[in-house]
């Protein structure tokens, strides 16, 4: 018997909206191992939904840079039986990878989001992204395709994403890309190097970069180690940092907020809100 489509967590709070992250993985940094199984990443899927994820952001290989490579036959093998019953249910997905043959899997499915850490670099795929209607979320990393890059670059951070970003947007464009559909990540944690201050100067200049190209952003912090290394929290006690850094992201303008723990943002924006609604 087919089990019942999660339920919502309640009436829907302005401010940005909440993807709840699965990792069906083995190797993740946050839950490596727990939702492999197909009926495990479904069940957890569907918690996150009643706890208040508007989007499941399905991750079939670890972004770690340490993490072993996946293949994408693999990448589609875990993700099938998850995107059957999940698409079954009602549930908006996104499909967090860069390689372009799960993307194209993806398409094909009628997924609605492709969430890549590289930013779609890969000119040969636009066609194929230009002829979808998905929404693509272009991620800054330090590393670019290069899982042994750790340090930052010279200079300013927020420039550098600015540039990578800028040169993206015009090279999707050119592409018959329509600009509405992109979604910026400026990176976080070790997608902007090991040092925390370098994560929470970009957190503190969010604004800035929604500024400069009019498009929404996603911010995650979920976890991540420039929270652990200021608090020395393990992983799995880092839940109050993320909601700290997470209501951060929302003041300063994000749209979308990617989160292992969607219960509490949610509470904590409808507190927002409510105060925000008598000031």
């Amino acid at each position: 018997m087919q089990a019942p489509a999660p339920k919502s967590a309640g009436p829907k709070i302005p401010g940005p909206k909440i993807l709840g992250i699965v990792n069906i993985t083995s190797d993740s940094f946050s839950d490596g191992g727990k939702f492999l199984a197909p009926e495990a990443a479904i069940a957890h899927a569907r918690t996150l939904v009643s706890e208040g994820a508007d989007i499941v952001d399905l991750g079939p290989a670890s972004s770690n840079p340490d993490a072993a490579p996946v293949s994408a036959a693999e990448e589609i093998r875990r993700l099938a039986p998850v995107l059957d019953a999940l698409l079954a249910d009602g549930v908006e997905i996104s499909i967090d990878s860069y390689l372009p043959e799960t993307q194209a899997y993806a398409l094909a499915r009628g997924v609605p989001w492709l969430n890549d850490i590289r930013g779609f670099p890969d000119p040969a795929f636009y066609p194929a992204l230009a002829a979808s209607s998905a929404r693509l979320v272009v991620m800054y990393s330090i590393q670019q395709g290069q899982a042994d890059r750790r340090e930052s670059p010279p200079g300013d951070i927020v420039e550098h994403i600015c540039r990578f970003f800028g040169d993206r947007l015009s090279a999707l464009e050119a592409a018959g890309i329509d600009r509405a559909r992109i979604v910026l990540d400026p990176g976080m944690g070790f997608f902007l190097g090991p040092r925390p201050e370098t994560s929470f100067g970009v957190l503190g200049r969010l604004g800035e970069i929604r500024g400069r190209f009019g498009l929404p952003l996603l911010v995650s912090v979920s976890r991540k180690s420039f929270l652990r290394a200021v608090t020395g929290r393990a992983t799995g006690e880092a839940g109050a940092a993320t909601l700290a850094a997470e209501l951060i992201a929302a003041m300063k303008g994000a749209d979308f907020i990617r989160t292992h723990e969607p219960a509490p943002l949610r509470d904590a924006l409808a507190v927002a809100a409510a105060l925000k609604g008598r000031s």
